[in-house]
Formats: C-alpha cells, sequence, structure tokens
C-alpha cells in the first residue's frame, strides 16, 4: 500500500537542513496549522489515486527555495517482527517560485528512490543537474507522480500580461540594474521602452479575474505613466496615449463582462468604487539625483507602499512600492480661509482614516521637506485633468467611441482630478477664470461638443439606440452640474447654450429634443445653489455684488424692488428673463414648447416637463435656506412667467369637473391622483436640496397651447402637477405685486384667472379617507367582485329576478390599488427608488397620515384660492369692471361649496360669500339668476351638515341672502323660489342630507328673522315663515319617501305626488320630473325616464307658449299627444297657474327655447335606449322645426342620423323587440294602510314570469312586516275580504294582457301600436257552477276582467291605479266558440306567414288535426253541435260554432296543401298521416256542420242591442234585455 506526505520546505544549504513551514491547514479534529499531511492508504494499486485536497498558507515572503515535498511511503499489512510498518520508497517535489512566479496549473514529477541532492529545491525535478552519485529515479527519470496546484491570491497577479507590467513599471521608479530577467526574457535599458508599451497594449488581454484583483494598481500605474514623462536610456518617452487607450480598452472590458455587476443606470460597480474610493492625482515623479553626483537640490524619492492585507507583500520582491495618491499629503493639516464650500463637497468623499479606508497611502520621505504643492510646478510636469481632457480630444476610432460610450467613466475622473487640483494648490480663492488654463477650457468645449455630437447621431439610429442617448446625455448633464461648482459659470452657461442649439441643430423629432433637453435642464437645475445661478434675488434696477452671494447677504437687501419694472413683463417669458435667468429661462422655454407641440409621444415629455419644475418647487419648499418668508418671496418672482404659461395652456387642462359626478357628495376619486399630487409638496421626498421627484418613463395626453384650438387635454396626473406650480406661485408672491398684476389685467385675461381657479377647486377637492381605507380591504373587494360576476353569469341581468338582485346585493366596489410612484434624482453616490406598490405595506397610522396630508392640501390649496379671488374683488372693483368678473368669481365660490371642504376653509368661504352679497348684492339678484339658484342649494346643503360651525355659518349666509334680496320685491320672490327648488332638488338627489339637522337650521333662520329689529317693520318676518312652513312641509315628504327607498314603486308614487303638488309651480315640477327620470334612469326603466322628460319639456312649451308665440314652437302640450295621451296633464289651464310673466316663475334655465330642445333631445336618446324608435320620430318632429328656425345646421344633421339609426331598428328588429310584461296586483291587508284594498298594473321588464314578480313582492313585504305576516293569493278569483285573516298582508298577482276593442285593432296595426299607450287590461278566470276551477266543457265556464288604468302605459310610473273593472261571463258554448276562434286564427297566421316556416306550420297542423289531438276538436263539436239545443236562446251561439267549425276544417286543409309543398322527400309518410287524419276528422265533423236550424232562417224579433261583441250577449245579458224590453 501507497501512502504519500506532503510538506512545505525551506532548504538553506544540504537536504539534511530542512526547514518545515507549519502553513498546512489542519483538520477539524487537530490543531489549526500542521507542519505535514498525510494522504488516505491506496490498497494493492500499482496506480492509485489520491483525492485529498491540501490547503496551505503560503509565507508573506516567498522565496526560490521554498518549496512542496512530497514522500511517499510503503505500508505493509502484515509486517514482520520486529520491521517498521512504514518503508521509505522516494521523493518529490514543486518550487513555488519560478521566476519569481506562483507555479500552478497541472504538473507531471518524476520520483527520486534515493536522497535528495545538494540546492535541489531550487530547481525542478525534471531538470536536476547532473550528481555524483546519479540520483535514482522511478521508470528512468519520467514523469509518474500527477498534481494540480491552485493559488488564492491578492498579492501575485498570476497573470503575465499584469506581472510584465508591474515589473517593467517597477523598473522604472526603481534603481535596478539592467539587463532585467522577466520570465524567460532579459530586458535591456534599450528595449524597455518597446516592451513597457507592448505591456500596456496587452493589459486588455489579461484574464478578467486578476484584472479585476488589481483593478485600482492598474489603473493608478496608467494615469500615473499618463502625467508622468520618462527618460529611459537619456530619452523622454512619452506614454500618454498607449495609458489613456489601454484605460479605455479596461473599462469596455469591465462593462462587457457579463460577471460583474452593474448598478441600476449600466455602470460598472468597480469603476464606480474606484473613482468614489480610491482614485487619487497621480504624483508626478521628482528628479533623483544620486549620492556624489553634485547636485545641490536634493530630494528624497517618494515611495509607493501597498498596505492590503497584512501578509501581502510585493511579487518576486519588485512590487513591493505601489503608487502615490495625491501631490500632497492629505493628512497634513493645512490652514485654509474662506474655502470653496463646493470644492469641499466634493472632495468630502476623501475618508479621515487613511490606513482602514483606502488600499494605499503616501509615504513621505524621511528628510524634511517643504510641501511640493507650496513649491512652484515645473513647467515639463502635465497636471492629470489636462491631460486627460486632451486624450478624450484627440482619440479616435473605437478608442473614441468607447469614450463617448462610458463617458460617465471620464467625466467622473474629469471632476475628481479638477476638484483635488483646486484643492491641493490652494486655489479655492482665486477667481473662477483663473483656475484653469485657457487650453483646458478649449479642451471642454471641444469635449462637450463631440458628446452632444454623438448623442445627436445616436438619437437618429434605430430604438435600440436611444437608450445610450439617454444616459450618456444624463452623464454630460452631472458633468456640467458638477463644472458649475469648479469653473467659471459663464463659461459653464455657455456650454450650455451650445449644447442646446446643436442638438435642436441635429434633431428633427420634436419630442426626442424636448425630452433630451428637460432631462438634461433638469439635473442641471437640481444643482445645491440653482437659485444662486439664476440670480434670483436680481431686478432690473439691482445686480449682485458677487457671482453667487449667500443667502444671508441677500436677505440684508431689500425684500422687492418691482418699481423700475413693468410688472406685467414679469409674467411674461421674455427675452430679458431668459437672459438675467438662464436655467429658468431654458426650463420655462422647454415647458412651453412641450406644450405647444402636437407630435408623437409628446405626452411623456410633456409631462417630464411639469414634474421637473414641480421637483424644483418641492425642493424650494423643503430646503430649510429658503424658509423666510422674504427669501419665498424672491423665489416666487423667479417663477412669476410660468404663469402665464398655465394660463395660455389652459384650454389643454384636464377637466376634474368631468370625471367627478358632482352632486352634493358621494363622490370617489381616484386615489392614484390623489396620492400622486397630495405628496408632491407635502411628502418628504428628498433629504437632500437637490432632490428631485419626477418619473423617467411617466404618462400623459398630448395637447397644445392653442386657446380656440382643437387638441387633446393634459391628463389629470400632470394637469394636478402644474396647478400646485400655479398655486405655490401665487401663495408664496408678494400679494402687492399679484393685485397689481390683476388691476393691469384686461377682463378677458381675468376671466381665464377665475376658469383656473374654478379647475384648481375641483381637482383639489378632498377625496376623503375611505379611497385610503380601500387599500386594506383589497382582498375583500376582489372577492365582492367575483361575486358579483357570478350573480351576473347567472341571472344574466334580465327580468325582475335580475332587477331584485341588483338592487338586493351589496354593491361590489372596483376601485384598483394604485401606488405612489415617486422618482428621486439619480445620485452618483447612491440612488433611492419608491416601488409602486409600497402603499400595499403601510400600515394603518401611514395611510391616516396620508389622509390628514391629502385634507390639508386641500384645504390650503382652496384657502389660496380664495385669496386670489378677493385680489380679483378688490382689483374689478377698483377698475370699475365688477359686471364681468362678479359672476365669474361667484362660479368659482360655487364650485368650492360643492365640493367636500374643511370647516376652516367653509368659514372663511361664508364670509367672503356674505361680504360679496352685502356690496354686489343687486347685480348677484339680477344678472346672475342661475349662479344664485345654485348658491342656494349649496347652502341649503351645508345647512344640512352635522358640524354646529357649519351650519351656523350656512345658516347666517342663507338669511343674509334673504335680507338683501328683500329691497327688491322681484328678487325676494326668486330667491324663495330658488330656495324652495334647491330644497326640491336636494331631496330628489341626495339622500345624505340629516332631516334633523336641516330642521334645526330652518328654525335658526327664522329665529334670525324674528330678531332682526330693522327688518321688524316690513313683512319680510311673515314671508320668512310662509317659506320655512313650505320648506317643512317638503320634509314631511321626505320622511315617508324614506321609509320607502327599498320600494321603488311606492318611492315614485311619492315624488309623482310631491310634483303633481308643484302643479302650480313649473319650476318646482319640473325639478321633481327631472328627479324622477334619474330614478328611473338608475333602474334602467328608460322609457318611463323619457316619458318624465316629455312631461316636463310639454311643460316647458306650455310656459313658452304664454311668453312668446313662434310658430315653430309647439302650442303648449297639446302639441305632445302623438307621443303619450298622458301629457295633456301638463296643460297651465288651472286658476292658480301663475304667468311666466311674474319675477321669480319660469326662470329656471330650461324654461327656454334651448332647454326644450334639450330636454326632448334626452328623452329621444332615453326612448331609443328602450326600444320605442317609433317615439323617437314623434319626439323629432318638434325639435326638427326650432332647429331649422335657428339655423342649426349640425344639430340638425345630427338629428337625422339619429332618425335615420331609428328607422333602421324598426327595419332590422321587427316584432323581434320585447316590450313590457303587464301584471295586475291587489293589496288586502290592514298592514297596507292606504294601499290597502287597491289594485295596480305594474309594468315589469320583458319575459318577466309570475314567479318572479311574486318573489319580488313577498321578500319586500315580508322584510317589512314579517315573512309569516305575508301571503301571495295564489289564484285570481275575487277576493271576499272576510275570509281573510285581519293580522296578515295579502297579496295577489295576476298576469294580464292588453285588451283592444274591434274597432281599435283597425289602428293598431304594428307589433309596436300594439304594445304603446295601453291603458285596457284583461285577464281571465276559469270556473264551474260548483266552485271548481275546472269541469267537463259542457259545465266549463269563463270569467273575462277587463282593468282600465287611470292613465295609459308607458307613463311616468311603472305602476298605475285601476280605475274601473268590468266583468263578462262566458258560458260553456261561447267559451268553446272563442277556443275555436283562437285555433282557427293560429292556423291561418301559421299558413300565410311570409317566408314560410315549415316547423311553425307542422307543430299548428299537429295540434289541430293530429291523432292524438283531433279527439279535442271533435270531441267539442260532439258536445256542442251532435243536437240542436232545445233552448231557443242558444240556436245563434249554435249557428256560430257550426260557422267556427267550418272554417277550423277550412283552414286545416290549406295548412295541410300548404305543408305539402313546404316538406322534403323524407317527410311524405309524415305527409300521408297529416292528410288521413285530416279526412277522418273532416268526415266525422261533416254531419254535425252540415246541420242547420231552421228557425234561424226564418223571420225573427231583432233584438235592440247596443253592444256588438258576441261576449255580451250571454244568458245574462240577455236576460236583462228582454226583461227590459218587456216592462
Amino acid at each position: 500500500m501507497f501512502l504519500p506526505e506532503l510538506e512545505l520546505c525551506h532548504v538553506n544549504v544540504t537536504p539534511s537542513f530542512r526547514q518545515y513551514c507549519i502553513v498546512i491547514f489542519g483538520k477539524s479534529s487537530g490543531p489549526e496549522f500542521v507542519q505535514e499531511i498525510y494522504t488516505a492508504i491506496t490498497y494493492h494499486n500499482k496506480s492509485p489515486d489520491f483525492y485529498e485536497e491540501v490547503k496551505i498558507k503560503l509565507p508573506a515572503k516567498l522565496t526560490e527555495k521554498h518549496h512542496l515535498l512530497f514522500t511517499f511511503y510503503h505500508i505493509s499489512c502484515q509486517p514482520k517482527q520486529g520491521a517498521s510498518v512504514e518503508t521509505l520508497l522516494g521523493y518529490s517535489w514543486l518550487p513555488i517560485l519560478l521566476n519569481d512566479r506562483l507555479q500552478t496549473g497541472h504538473y507531471c514529477l518524476p520520483v527520486a528512490l534515493d536522497k535528495l541532492p545538494f540546492h535541489y529545491s531550487i530547481h525542478s525535478p525534471e531538470k536536476v543537474p547532473s550528481q555524483t552519485p546519479p540520483v535514482k529515479w522511478v521508470e528512468g527519470h519520467k514523469g509518474v507522480f500527477n498534481v494540480e496546484v491552485q493559488a488564492v491570491s491578492s498579492v501575485h497577479t498570476q497573470d503575465n500580461h499584469l506581472e510584465k507590467f508591474f515589473t517593467l513599471c517597477h523598473s522604472l521608479e526603481s534603481q535596478v540594474t539592467f539587463p532585467i530577467r522577466l520570465m524567460d526574457q532579459k530586458i535591456t535599458e534599450a528595449t524597455l521602452e518597446h516592451e513597457l508599451k507592448l505591456s500596456i497594449i496587452c493589459l486588455n488581454s489579461s484574464r478578467l479575474e486578476p484584472l479585476v484583483l488589481f483593478l485600482h494598481l492598474v489603473l493608478d500605474k496608467l494615469f500615473q505613466l499618463a502625467v508622468q514623462p520618462m527618460v529611459i536610456a537619456g530619452q523622454t518617452a512619452n506614454f500618454s496615449q498607449f495609458a489613456f487607450e489601454s484605460v479605455v480598452a479596461i473599462v469596455n472590458s469591465l462593462h462587457n463582462s457579463k460577471d460583474l455587476s452593474k448598478d441600476q443606470h449600466g455602470r460598472n460597480c468597480l469603476l464606480a468604487s474606484y473613482v468614489y474610493y480610491v482614485f487619487r492625482l497621480p504624483d508626478p515623479q521628482r528628479e533623483v539625483v544620486k549620492p556624489g553626483a553634485g547636485s545641490s537640490a536634493i530630494l528624497t524619492e517618494s515611495r509607493y507602499y501597498t498596505f492590503g492585507r497584512t501578509s501581502a507583500v510585493s511579487v518576486g520582491s519588485k512590487l513591493l512600492q505601489s503608487r502615490v495618491i495625491s501631490c500632497s499629503n492629505p493628512d497634513i493639516a493645512v490652514t485654509q480661509t474662506a474655502t470653496d464650500e463646493e470644492v469641499k463637497n466634493i472632495m468630502s468623499s476623501k475618508p479621515m482614516d487613511h490606513s482602514s479606508s483606502r488600499m494605499s497611502f503616501y509615504v513621505e520621505g524621511t528628510n524634511d521637506m517643504p510641501s511640493i504643492c507650496a513649491s512652484p510646478r515645473p513647467s515639463n510636469k502635465k497636471h492629470f485633468h489636462e491631460e486627460l481632457a486632451l486624450q478624450m480630444v484627440v482619440s479616435t476610432g473605437m478608442v473614441r467611441e468607447s469614450v463617448f460610450k462610458y463617458a460617465w467613466f471620464f467625466f467622473e475622473l474629469l471632476i475628481k482630478s479638477m476638484a483635488q487640483y483646486v484643492h491641493n494648490i490652494e486655489k479655492q480663492d482665486n477667481p473662477r477664470r483663473s483656475r484653469f488654463s485657457d487650453r483646458f477650457k478649449d479642451d471642454i468645449t471641444t469635449i462637450v461638443s463631440v458628446v452632444t455630437s454623438e448623442i445627436a447621431a445616436l438619437l437618429v439610429k434605430p430604438q435600440k439606440e436611444s437608450e445610450q442617448a439617454e444616459k450618456i446625455n444624463i452623464s454630460l448633464a452631472f458633468f456640467l452640474y458638477d463644472l458649475l461648482s469648479l469653473m467659471d459659470r459663464g463659461f459653464v452657461f455657455n456650454l450650455i447654450k451650445h449644447y442646446c442649439n446643436q442638438l435642436s441643430n441635429k434633431l428633427n423629432s420634436l419630442s426626442t429634443l424636448i425630452s433630451m433637453r428637460l432631462e438634461f435642464l433638469r439635473i442641471l437645475c437640481s444643482h445645491e445653489h440653482y437659485l444662486n445661478l439664476n440670480l434670483f434675488f436680481m431686478t432690473s434696477a439691482s445686480a449682485p455684488a458677487s457671482p453667487s452671494p449667500s443667502l444671508s447677504s441677500q436677505n440684508s437687501s431689500s425684500c422687492s424692488s418691482f418699481q423700475d419694472q413693468k410688472i406685467a413683463g414679469m409674467f411674461d417669458l421674455s427675452a430679458e428673463y431668459r437672459q438675467q435667468h438662464f436655467l429658468t429661462g431654458l426650463l420655462f422655454t422647454e415647458l412651453a414648447a412641450a406644450l405647444d407641440a402636437d407630435s408623437e409621444g409628446i405626452s411623456k415629455v410633456q409631462r417630464k416637463a411639469v414634474s421637473a419644475i414641480l421637483s424644483l418647487l418641492s425642493s424650494h419648499d423643503l430646503d430649510p435656506r429658503c424658509s423666510k418668508k422674504e427669501v419665498k418671496i424672491k423665489i416666487a418672482a423667479l417663477y412669476l412667467p410660468l404663469v402665464g404659461i398655465i394660463l395660455d395652456s389652459l384650454p389643454q387642462l384636464h377637466d376634474f369637473t368631468i370625471s367627478d359626478a358632482r352632486s352634493g357628495k358621494g363622490r370617489t376619486g381616484n386615489p392614484e391622483e390623489e396620492q400622486e399630487s397630495a405628496g408632491a409638496i407635502s411628502q418628504n421626498v428628498a433629504l437632500a436640496i437637490a432632490g428631485n421627484q419626477f418619473s423617467l418613463r411617466s404618462s400623459g395626453i398630448s395637447l397644445v397651447s392653442l386657446p380656440y384650438r382643437q387638441s387633446a387635454t393634459l391628463g389629470p396626473d400632470t394637469t394636478r402637477n402644474l396647478l400646485i406650480c400655479f398655486l405655490w406661485i401665487m401663495k408664496n408672491a408678494d400679494q402687492n405685486l399679484i393685485q397689481k398684476w390683476i388691476a393691469d389685467l384686461p377682463s378677458m385675461q381675468l376671466n381665464r384667472i377665475l376658469d383656473l381657479l374654478f379647475l384648481c377647486v375641483s381637482c383639489f377637492e378632498y377625496k376623503g379617507k375611505q379611497s385610503s381605507d380601500k387599500v386594506s380591504t383589497q382582498a375583500l373587494q376582489k372577492s365582492r367582485d367575483v361575486k358579483a360576476r357570478l350573480e351576473e353569469a347567472l341571472l344574466r341581468g334580465e327580468g325582475a329576478r335580475g332587477e331584485m338582485m341588483k338592487r338586493c346585493r351589496i354593491p361590489a366596489g372596483n376601485d384598483r390599488l394604485a401606488g405612489l410612484n415617486e422618482n428621486l434624482r439619480w445620485r452618483k453616490e447612491q440612488t433611492q427608488w419608491r416601488q409602486a406598490n409600497e402603499r400595499q405595506d403601510k400600515t394603518k397610522a401611514e395611510l391616516d397620515q396620508e389622509a390628514l396630508i391629502s385634507g390639508n392640501l386641500a384645504t390650503e390649496a382652496n384657502l389660496i384660492i380664495l385669496d386670489m379671488q378677493e385680489n380679483i374683488i378688490q382689483a374689478s372693483f377698483a377698475a370699475e369692471c365688477r359686471d364681468n368678473l362678479l359672476g365669474g368669481v361667484l362660479k368659482v365660490l360655487i364650485n368650492s361649496l360643492g365640493c367636500d371642504q374643511s370647516t376652516t376653509y367653509l368659514t372663511h368661504c361664508f364670509a367672503t360669500l356674505r361680504a360679496l352679497i352685502a356690496k354686489f348684492g343687486d347685480f348677484l339678484f339680477e344678472e346672475e339668476v342661475e349662479q344664485c339658484a345654485d348658491l342656494c342649494q349649496r347652502v341649503l346643503h351645508h345647512c344640512s351638515s352635522s358640524i354646529d360651525i357649519t351650519r351656523t355659518q350656512a345658516c347666517a349666509t342663507l338669511y343674509l341672502l334673504m335680507r338683501y334680496s328683500f329691497s327688491s320685491t322681484s328678487n325676494f320672490a326668486r330667491v324663495k323660489m330658488q330656495v324652495t327648488m334647491s330644497l326640491a332638488s336636494l331631496v330628489g338627489k341626495s339622500p345624505e342630507f340629516n332631516e334633523e339637522f336641516l330642521r334645526r337650521s330652518l328654525r335658526t333662520i327664522l329665529a334670525y328673522a324674528e330678531e332682526d329689529a330693522d327688518m321688524q317693520a316690513t313683512p319680510f318676518p311673515v314671508q320668512v315663515e310662509e317659506l320655512l312652513c313650505n320648506l317643512n312641509s317638503i320634509l314631511s315628504d321626505t320622511v315617508k319617501m324614506r321609509e320607502f327607498q327599498e320600494d321603488p314603486e311606492m318611492l315614485m308614487d311619492l315624488m309623482y305626488r310631491i310634483a303633481k303638488g308643484y302643479q302650480t309651480s313649473p319650476d318646482l315640477r319640473l325639478t321633481w320630473l327631472q328627479n324622477m327620470a334619474e330614478k328611473h334612469t338608475k333602474r334602467k326603466s328608460y322609457t318611463e325616464a323619457a316619458m318624465c322628460l316629455v312631461h316636463a319639456a310639454a311643460l316647458v312649451a306650455e310656459y313658452l307658449s304664454m311668453l312668446e308665440d313662434r310658430n315653430y314652437l309647439p302650442v303648449g302640450s297639446v302639441s305632445f299627444q302623438n307621443i303619450s295621451s298622458n301629457v295633456l296633464e301638463e296643460s297651465a289651464v288651472s286658476d292658480d297657474v301663475l304667468s311666466p310673466d311674474e319675477d321669480g316663475i319660469c326662470s329656471g334655465r330650461y324654461f327656454s327655447e334651448s332647454g326644450l330642445v334639450g330636454l326632448l333631445e334626452q328623452a329621444a336618446e332615453l326612448f331609443s335606449t328602450g326600444g320605442l324608435y317609433e317615439t323617437v320620430n314623434e319626439v323629432y318632429k318638434i325639435v326638427i322645426p326650432i332647429l331649422e328656425a335657428h339655423r342649426d345646421f349640425r344639430k340638425l344633421t345630427l338629428t337625422h342620423s339619429k332618425l335615420q339609426k331609428a328607422f333602421d331598428s324598426i327595419i332590422n328588429k321587427g316584432q323581434k323587440r320585447m316590450f313590457g310584461t303587464y301584471f295586475r296586483v291587489g293589496f288586502y291587508g290592514s298592514k297596507f294602510g292606504d294601499l290597502d284594498e287597491q289594485e295596480f298594473v305594474y309594468k315589469e321588464p320583458a319575459i318577466t314570469k309570475l314567479p318572479e314578480i311574486s318573489h319580488r313582492l313577498e321578500g319586500f313585504y315580508g322584510q317589512c312586516f314579517g315573512e309569516d305576516a305575508v301571503e301571495v293569493i295564489k289564484d285570481s278569483a275575487p277576493v271576499d275580504k272576510r275570509k281573510l285573516d285581519p293580522n296578515k298582508a295579502y297579496i295577489q298577482i295576476t298576469f294580464v294582457e292588453p285588451y283592444f276593442d274591434e274597432y281599435e285593432m283597425k289602428d293598431r296595426v304594428t307589433y309596436f301600436e300594439k304594445n304603446f299607450n295601453l291603458c285596457r287590461f284583461m285577464y281571465t278566470t276559469p270556473f264551474t257552477m260548483d266552485g271548481r276551477p275546472r269541469g267537463e266543457l259542457s259545465e266549463q265556464y269563463k270569467r273575462n276582467t277587463i282593468l282600465t288604468t287611470m292613465h295609459a302605459f308607458p307613463y311616468v310610473k311603472t305602476r298605475i291605479n285601476v280605475i274601473q273593472k268590468e266583468e263578462f261571463i262566458l258560458t260553456p258554448i261561447e267559451v268553446a266558440i272563442e277556443d275555436m276562434q283562437k285555433k282557427t286564427q293560429e292556423l291561418t297566421a301559421a299558413t300565410n306567414q311570409e317566408p314560410p316556416d315549415a316547423k311553425m306550420l307542422q307543430m299548428v297542423l299537429q295540434g289541430s288535426v293530429g291523432a292524438t289531438v283531433n279527439q279535442g276538436p271533435l270531441e267539442v263539436a260532439q258536445v256542442f253541435l251532435a243536437e240542436i239545443p232545445a233552448d231557443p236562446k242558444l240556436y245563434r251561439h249554435h249557428n256560430k260554432l257550426r260557422l267556427c267549425f267550418k272554417e277550423f276544417i277550412m283552414r286545416c286543409g290549406e295548412a295541410v296543401e300548404k305543408n305539402k309543398r313546404l316538406i322534403t322527400a323524407d317527410q311524405r309518410e309524415y305527409q300521408l298521416e297529416l292528410r288521413k287524419n285530416y279526412g277522418k276528422l273532416k268526415e266525422n265533423l261533416r254531419p254535425m256542420i252540415e246541420r242547420k236550424i231552421p228557425e234561424l232562417y226564418k223571420p225573427v224579433v231583432k233584438v235592440h242591442s247596443t253592444r256588438e261583441s258576441f261576449r255580451n250577449h250571454s244568458f245574462r245579458k240577455y236576460d236583462a234585455q228582454t226583461s227590459s224590453q218587456s216592462t
């Protein structure tokens, strides 16, 4: 068995003097380090494999004598007595170093059998020189032992290219003797330059792993060579270009490697860390003068010592020196006065503890010497930043392409080297213009120009290059951003100007151009001294004393000096403004261009532009240096031109009033918009002053800024951000300046400002905490959505069942989770991005805080808006142009009252309203009638508030409104009418108002009137009391309405009754009719909703005909008869009808020709939705003459197109339309109250079955009275109330059909006419004389009941009272006659159907002559026609039945013949069977049909009867007639 042993040894002289190093890692059970280690034993194997891995800790200092020693033993399994178990076989070894390099890889070593030769360790086993005596080897010195060596080291490069480069660099830095040995190559001083250049070029060929390990050393050496001219063999060698190109190649390789990490901006993390933590200016090599050379200026050579890990030493004792970090010792304290703070900030990345935080540091020479920085710089020395800029300029080809592709790295190097240069040579106090040479400035100009051209070139390439262009653009922006802190700012501004001009000359895509320049400017504007750079303190009369004065020095000056500058010009983006405030002017120019553009992809650019400005204002708000009021005034003055830009883009802003359904309350907003905007100012999104809030890839809607140009509006988020900027400026600007500006504005511009304020009110409405709570209940909402969809799928949303489910089930929320998309500025050292779905993880406390912030924002915004309105009022009052503006101001105030507001704002708003009423009451009452009506409704709504202070303010305002209107009788009458209408509208539309609080408010107003001493002598208190009594009565009806909120029919009855009560008040009746239409529309009763609007239009037409006699207008409600016969009830024929000439009557917006047309157009749309297309035509017959009189051809075109659609629908759908289904519903029992013994006809959706309406009504009244107390009567027989339980409520439901007399059927031809304008219905009840519902044919009677309703269907309600009930009893023979007539009609219809329907014909024919059913007609004939009746009274019925059978058998024959023509070949047997059955039936019926009653053909006394229907000739009716004649 074999047993190898491994040791690491160091041989001094002979093998017997080996020193064993205890550096082999031991096993877990032994010591940490051991001297030797054994492998496992291999049994009976001549070629054993040893699989052990041995880990060795290399000594800090390796020499050529260090080697690995392998000893091989034979282990005896059965040793002889006294003999050793181990028998030494031989040795092999492996030197660790070869030519000063670690030996790694696979080796096949020979094994020596004798003792090791002298000095064996310095030779490899394969190349041992001849020995005396010779060494014995296994198998003749062949390699028999295979071993693999791997090295893991941060000291030894293990790469030929790096090894060569470091060795040659060392030879330049140290005093070495040439030639030097480099591996197997000898390099002389003459070939040193060539070899060094080759090594520099080959650096990029190094393996990636060692290159990464020694990256900082490689880059430091290359940068040293770039700035250090070397004297080799008496000649100066310049390696700058080679070094720079090698750096570029290394940067390119590191970025292209997939194994190396990159940050989110695509920057290689190693290079970023190098620039930030490691890079220092390379120290130019100082002249080394050997002792005795006679030089008087002896300078000590500076050395580079590498202190990486404690065990690290140089490779082959040559890399002991590493690099220098700067041209001055950073640890030496230097007295500095008035240091440039920006340079210090850049230098702040330098760590304090250099030995622990950096891998290298500078060690001064031992001799005392002055600081190099203090001595003049020799003219032959180059500055790193100048050399780097020069190389970037002169680079060509692939090098140039890579330089600009990874420009961020070289820009960072430039900036840091410039900052260190300024710091080291103490130029902080020098003027910025003299800090850097003119040649360097020219190079920077060239670099910026070339990079800009590269950006433009990339952007015109395919889409894949745009991302690279964006990265380069951002890198260039940050480069100029940093230059603002180091170089002359005028020079940098010129660079920015050239960038913008150059980019605009080379790009054709406007959206791309603006996007790139915006991103560029956004970064520049995030500069810490952005405000000073823009001279925000400067006016036309004063200029700064220094290029960048401090805020403290500015605050000491006067706050504002606007006297010498035209105020109106301060709100314009003029050339003078752009010259004085350069960066801000550029940003505003880009914003204006983005808003004015209308190209593809411009929406993202617009949002980006607005976000950039918003982030700037946010940073000002968070900056503690800008917290003083006077500073904010100056900052706001800087942004005044933004106001003009926003006003120009007013038509493009998103209209928040459209997206929000404003009915007082109950509005829900988009949580995404709310959060993004609410957080824009108040959220702490940036800890640094330059922090930004923007989205690189945000979305928006394209827009243009022309006021009268058709364009898409901005998105809600973009609009909200823009309005935030506007309000911020208005809040912080000098109010005196704002007032002067408003005073100089024309009326049109002031109205635009008011429109903008109106938009702001809707935009910043408080959405409430509910939107935040929805986040935590997302899972519940999803489950409700699933449930809702399931119910919809099961019920299909049709019939009464579907309607009932929709009304009963809980509405499922559909709010999607929207997050906060806040992006911070891309900082070079760290970047933080907030996730879009961060809001999911927020706690309840955080959500509450967000709701609080949102409420505060809404209050703040509305208070700013209120201040602006007061400024406008004051300015307009002084300029005496209030007539044009007060309406706009009142409109904004009313809009704010209609939104959810805080009590703080409402208190101030009501105070402003009262002041407005007191000053301009007469004008408001006379000129702004509609606005006053809206104001009354809003104030009355707040009178029902649960908050005491809000109610108090609203009561005072409403009372003041009535008090000031009392001076004019007409005004006061109008206000009373408006208040009454407002309450009616409030009751109909807003179910959330509190009746009790409203009653308290009414009592408060009454108390005001009673205690107002100045008005006691007038009738004002009495009239107020009358008004309040009327309002209380409306509230009483409201209570009843609330009790029946879940009963739609009863609710509509109550609303109808209230509307009927306003018959003499057209305005109020119109309001309630509209309320009823809204309720019907919500229940999808579109026909009834349309009828409500038709009644409203008839009411308007009735009063318009009194006011003006125009031949194109309808003559009152009579003109609407073709639409509905019910509309005549709108006729103003009562003595109590008020004249429209009286003040306050018919003053609403609908009592006009345009209002009439609007009502009718809405009705036509609803009729079309409900499927009553014929009625659409009748409606437009009234509309078209009005449109023709007004020459409104656009509307006429639209109207005729709608008519065409209606007629097309009639043609296409025909009888496929389904109209309503009708049921008679009777209520019996004292529990129903007023409904007891009342009968109604209910109109239900089409195809509603009897069980559906029965289930709905039983379920609803079961909830009201208890399930056990409600019972449905199953039959339709007359109800005997004496047999009913008085403690129960009974409901009888019967299906009814429309009933028409014979003369009516002549006019009702179409399917629509048979289902429209219905007021008579019929249902039948079969019975026998003994009480059974069914019996033999000779016993079967039938009761036909005809119901007449109060109004015709469709009406403004879905149920109408039954006012008349007629019953007719049919005798058995009359029942038989009716049945046979129905069968005959079915046969006739199936036979004459076009196109023929064979299946329908066969089905009807089979039911008439089939073998299984022919006993039906035959049995009827045998019962009633077999014998002539004995009673002469039955003669005529007998004869009529005989004629019915005669016609029946004739129609059967026609049907059989028709079927013969329709059948196919496979149905011939079926046809023969039908003909056979028909023949049998005909033969059986022949005798009975041919038998005539002789008495009928003799002259008889004619019976005088006024009834024509055979139903009227029953026994009962006939007996009554004969008895009356006999008497």
